[in-house]
């Protein structure tokens, strides 16, 4: 009987309490990224696409900067690889994540899986060779934080492989999170600056029409250097320990919720104000 009166309150426990918050404020995160992030493919299919077919490449150069020169077809094969491997990138990577995609179509889970992390290393290079000879906008610490973010993308797209090799399968999900997490950070700088500009009416802390600032700079750091979304993964990996504490689980819970909620804002004003209107 106090057996199972403890296995009860186990049980509901984590259910409704700590572990229960933590899970649900997750897997809410989780649906929201990917369908803003779904959204945001459809766009750079859309936009990018349909321009390209009509070879009005010039219409690139609407939100790239220096997308596309005439004549330099090595820097424009650079810029069109990378906007095509992003699109891979956004597709893909909350398709690898989804746990019932991954145990029941185990053969599918690999082949993207290494296709995944190709694209990965490819992009990462690419976005490097693209910020400092292409003309990225924004100022130097921009350039820097977004460099630091490639290196983190290639490098974390080598250990995911590699444990997936070694068949240490827990490591291997761990780092292709946090793969997934800086791959999808030029998302989160989109996604979180909206919300900054809707929540504020208009540009602040920044100047719009050189596109530096204090702001940017905070966020790129945030975003890229420093990523707040790595810093948040180990917080929840700790979290879900036995030994972790309740009021640490609703701790970390609180905070994924609260960027849950600045990241449904920005992908509203995204999608409303930037992608649906270029589309």
């Amino acid at each position: 009987m106090k057996t199972s009166l403890l296995s009860s309150t186990s049980s509901f426990r984590h259910r409704f309490g700590g572990i229960g918050f933590l899970n649900f404020c997750v897997k809410l995160w989780f649906v929201l990224a990917t369908i803003g992030q779904w959204i945001f493919a459809y766009y750079i299919a859309s936009f990018y696409g349909k321009s390209s077919l009509a070879g009005d490449f010039e219409k690139w150069n609407k939100v790239l900067p220096h997308g596309y020169v005439q004549d330099d077809w090595l820097g424009n094969a650079f810029v069109a690889a990378h906007i095509f491997l992003a699109l891979i990138m956004v597709l893909g990577g909350p398709i690898q994540l989804i746990p019932q995609l991954r145990t029941q179509f185990r053969m599918f889970h690999r082949v993207l899986g290494r296709f995944y992390i190709f694209t990965a290393v490819l992009i990462g290079i690419d976005g490097l060779v693209m910020v400092w000879t292409r003309g990225a906008v924004g100022g130097l610490l921009q350039h820097i934080a977004i460099s630091v973010q490639a290196l983190y993308i290639i490098a974390f797209a080598v250990l995911a492989l590699r444990y997936a090799l070694q068949r240490n399968f827990a490591l291997h999900r761990q780092w292709a999170i946090r793969l997934y997490l800086v791959a999808s950070g030029v998302w989160f700088f989109r996604v979180y600056l909206m919300a900054w500009l809707l929540l504020n009416g208009g540009p602040a802390g920044f100047d719009p029409n050189t596109f530096d600032g204090p702001f940017l700079w905070f966020l790129s750091v945030l975003v890229y250097a420093l990523p707040v979304s790595l810093l948040v993964f180990e917080m929840y990996l700790k979290a879900q320990q036995k030994t972790a504490r309740t009021l640490f689980q609703i701790f970390t819970a609180t905070l994924i919720l609260i960027l849950t909620v600045l990241m449904g804002i920005g992908i509203f004003a995204a999608t409303m104000g930037m992608w649906l209107p270029r589309v």
